[in-house]
């Protein structure tokens, strides 16, 4: 699984178009979306400043970064999730098994009485649902209960239990949708059956072919970076 070329030489150009970018990713295997504090390794520092967030003199604004998301993940295949410290990024079919095998290692599966594991019943039982159904689905309606209740659903995409199967808009007198969308959650094993999320390889292992691989694509990055980044820290 070696790398065939670094990152740098591929968005050394600025990526312009949402094919392109899932080139990138197909190769490089993991991108967060935003800096995650390995500099120029991002999505947003990957693209050409045209598709970056524009404020139009309307008031409005265009982000083709933003609107690429959706595609990404129902076309692209990719993993999308608070995969990276808690911010989100993405992560290719052909790196996830591994990915999966070791953060689940760093974060076991939570008891079936617990918040987290309520979460994940309710994902298993109804398949996908956006944040704010799931949120009242577990009875968390009250005041400040969102902070609290995105805290859960985000160390669970951290630990490889949850991710987004697509993003849902609401829409205007017209039909066209509108705003920043809504993660559709779901579990992985639905997006990508159980094989993928259940790797017969030792975590460690998975950990080291993971290091070896981001540390070929990115030579100029040191080793402790490249291990916090796939240790989610």
């Amino acid at each position: 699984m070696g790398a065939e070329i670094e990152y740098k030489d591929l968005v050394s150009s600025g990526v312009t178009d949402c094919p392109q970018l899932m080139e990138v990713i197909e190769k490089v295997g993991f991108m967060p979306l935003f800096d995650c504090g390995i500099p120029g390794f991002s999505a947003d520092e990957a693209v050409a400043p045209e598709c970056r967030y524009t404020v139009l003199p309307d008031g409005g604004w265009e982000w083709p970064l933003w609107q690429w998301k959706g595609p990404m993940v129902t076309e692209g295949g990719f993993a999308y999730g608070k995969f990276f410290g808690g911010k989100a990024g993405f992560v290719s079919r052909r790196w996830w098994p591994d990915f999966c095998n070791w953060r689940r290692h760093q974060h076991p599966l939570p008891a079936d009485d617990s918040v987290e594991g309520t979460i994940l019943e309710i994902l298993r039982t109804c398949g996908s649902m956006i944040t704010r159904e799931l949120r009242a689905a577990c009875g968390f309606t009250g005041p400040k209960m969102r902070s609290r209740f995105d805290a859960y659903v985000t160390r669970l995409q951290e630990a490889c239990f949850v991710v987004t199967e697509d993003f849902v808009y609401p829409r205007d007198k017209h039909d066209r949708p509108y705003g920043w969308g809504w993660s559709l959650l779901t579990v992985p094993e639905s997006l990508f059956g159980h094989e993928a999320c259940s790797l017969q390889r030792r975590p460690d292992d998975s950990r080291t072919l993971m290091c070896s691989h981001l540390q070929a694509v990115l030579p100029d990055v040191s080793p402790r970076q490249i291990e916090k980044f796939v240790d989610g820290r």
